[in-house]
């Protein structure tokens, strides 16, 4: 007996396109417009003036520059300190607050709400904040640490080069650990409480407990988060231009803030976008990096 087709079924690959039609011209416009001229412009001596951006093709000899630029490789380095302390402190942080949130407790559900606060504050605010906090002449945290007698005088926490990128990686640490402990905690739900149960029956310890049955329970979720924190934190920018513009002596300066730096400030649009297209793909590299090792708690 033939069976009967609806509309959607017949529906034609063709008629599929022209409903994602708009969504896609979209996308191409805000997109890859903007991708595909920046990687044109990577390869010229385009200059940013008045009369507009134009430049001659110089094929590779950007990312020639690039690859013996000493200034870049530091922002590099100092981008992947920033971002591998940032989302290492923010998962451990998460995690241990996921469980904590976890337990059954007096106000748990105010506490639940209240630990949200941070990542609900706008990136610019939250900057914005810490610098004043940090502050070496009126900063709250100078206040607190002189007056319980950590520290015998006022502190410049962000014009120290051996403190500043410490300081804004607490800063980010504050803001963005929430979204760690949120998906831990929604992934703690999903862990049967039988296998606790049969853990302590065993006479496993808490750290065997969250070793066998808590981690792997969460392991999955807490992977994403960690891919979107590291993808965030690699391309970190706000923060920084906030809260010491890269200083001091280019102690805070990270791959993202010196793209901006030498398209906007140095007006070199053809070696800027060298540079941006060298941290495309390194980010590109991260996150293939990331999904092959999900895939691979995924078939286990």
């Amino acid at each position: 007996m033939a069976l009967s087709m609806t509309r959607d079924e017949r529906k034609t690959p063709l008629e599929a396109w022209v409903l994602m039609a708009p969504a896609l011209a979209i996308l191409a416009v805000i997109t890859f417009y903007p991708l595909l001229r920046t990687l044109y412009f990577s390869f010229t001596d385009a200059q940013i003036s008045a009369a507009g951006t134009s430049g001659n093709f110089v094929g590779f000899d950007n990312y020639a520059y690039a690859a013996s630029d000493a200034g870049f490789h530091a922002a590099l380095i100092r981008t992947i300190v920033f971002t591998v302390s940032s989302v290492a402190l923010e998962t451990v942080m998460g995690v241990a607050v996921a469980l904590l949130l976890n337990q059954e407790f007096k106000g748990r559900a105010i506490a639940r709400t209240a630990i949200i606060l941070p990542w609900a504050v706008p990136n610019i605010v939250n900057a914005m904040m810490w610098r004043l906090i940090m502050n070496p002449e009126y900063g709250a945290l100078n206040a607190a640490l002189t007056q319980t007698g950590i520290l015998g005088a006022y502190r410049s926490w962000l014009g120290d080069p051996s403190t500043a990128l410490a300081m804004v990686i607490f800063a980010d640490v504050w803001k963005n650990f929430p979204l760690v402990a949120f998906v831990a905690l929604a992934a703690l739900q999903t862990v049967p409480s039988e296998l606790y149960e049969a853990a302590r029956i065993d006479g496993a310890g808490p750290w065997s407990r969250f070793r066998f049955v808590t981690l792997p329970g969460i392991v999955a979720p807490l992977l994403v988060a960690i891919v979107l924190r590291s993808i965030e934190a690699f391309r970190v920018f706000d923060i920084i231009y906030v809260m010491t513009r890269g200083g001091p002596i280019d102690s805070t300066k990270t791959v993202s803030f010196y793209v901006y730096q030498t398209y906007f400030s140095y007006l070199d649009a053809g070696t800027g976008a060298a540079y941006a297209v060298i941290v495309a793909l390194l980010s590109a590299v991260m996150i293939s990096g990331y999904i092959l090792v999900i895939r691979r708690q995924e078939a286990k």
